[in-house]
């Protein structure tokens, strides 16, 4: 997928959001600046701010104004925000290739960081006049509290190694698709859609999210150093996603526990890392988790079915297809 040629689509929308995320961090702190900077010259494929602005397009023939402008741009500030907090939860050396703020500077300048980034996101939404920004408001609200919902649940999942399917999916729709969501309904929203284009929004965002991350996790298990994630690294973090617990479906309970209590130990035992990616990949694992990759990328495309068609939608429907490709 050519994120390039999409941002060519956005024009001078995306300028306009890249500008205000830019200008919003503005501060008369060189070391603040410098480091911003930094982080915004490893910025990723910057997904939220432009499912943002595709969802606008798709849902209103007027298309983005200049609230939608500044939800694409609250949505990155946010997602930036909580990977700054994240590295210094996980101790996370590298990021997209790169070495983190943290591991440059300590983990205090990434908190620190973080909350600014955290901070001047809200005040682009606060700033925003019109008559669903209140609405707007409470939806980044809670998806701030989703966010710290879901980091403790991983960790208390993390000591206990009983995750369940039901407990992984609250956990990656809080930490990712909860954040999809508000991009996502915030866009319609601006465009003063109506009630039955923001609940396809909402449906699309949450399937895509949920893809996304298990998507994320698959590649845990059969990627390689090349896309970016070292392979095992979730399961060195003690974390039970998709694809293993897609294989512990199809074995004996006592099997499960063996598995489950290597994982409880691994911080000791490093070396279970290999036997546990052997596991996943003999039991089916990898297959269980594509399956239901797949299955949320469907969703995700049929709820965009009430939109009219247009080419904001089918960029969108290419997006959804590409995260099922990734994992492949």
């Amino acid at each position: 997928m050519d994120i390039k040629a999409i941002q060519d689509f956005l024009g001078e929308a995306w300028l306009l959001t890249k500008e205000r995320i830019s200008s919003t961090l503005e501060s008369d702190i060189a070391l603040l600046n410098s480091t911003n900077e930094s982080i915004l010259s490893h910025s990723g494929k910057q997904m939220r701010p432009i499912l943002t602005l595709l969802m606008a397009r798709a849902c209103s023939p007027a298309g983005v104004n200049d609230a939608t402008v500044s939800y694409a741009a609250a949505a990155d500030l946010l997602h930036n925000a909580t990977l700054l907090h994240d590295d210094v939860a996980d101790g996370s050396e590298q990021r997209r290739g790169k070495p983190t703020i943290m591991s440059l500077m300590g983990p205090s300048v990434s908190v620190l960081v973080g909350d600014y980034w955290l901070v001047k996101a809200m005040e682009l939404i606060l700033n925003v006049e019109n008559a669903g920004s209140s609405g707007v408001m409470k939806i980044f609200a809670k998806t701030l509290s989703d966010l710290a919902e879901g980091e403790m649940l991983q960790l208390q999942k993390a000591q206990s190694g009983d995750t369940s399917e039901e407990d992984y999916l609250k956990i990656i729709y809080n930490k990712t698709a909860s954040l999809f969501e508000a991009a996502c309904v915030s866009a319609a929203i601006s465009v003063d859609a109506s009630e039955e284009y923001v609940r396809a929004a909402r449906e699309y965002a949450v399937a895509l999210g949920l893809a996304f991350q298990i998507q994320d996790d698959i590649l845990d298990y059969s990627g390689t150093e090349a896309v970016g994630k070292p392979l095992g690294a979730d399961i060195l973090e003690q974390k039970i996603t998709m694809p293993l617990l897609g294989a512990l479906a199809g074995v004996s309970g006592e099997r499960t526990e063996e598995v489950r209590d290597m994982i409880r130990k691994i911080a000791d035992n490093p070396d279970y890392r290999d036997d546990i990616v052997s596991f996943v990949r003999e039991n089916g694992g990898l297959e269980y988790a594509v399956a239901r990759l797949k299955g949320y990328v469907e969703s995700a495309i049929r709820a965009l079915d009430v939109l009219p068609d247009s080419e904001a939608r089918k960029y969108l429907v290419e997006l959804a297809y590409y995260t099922a490709q990734r994992a492949l």
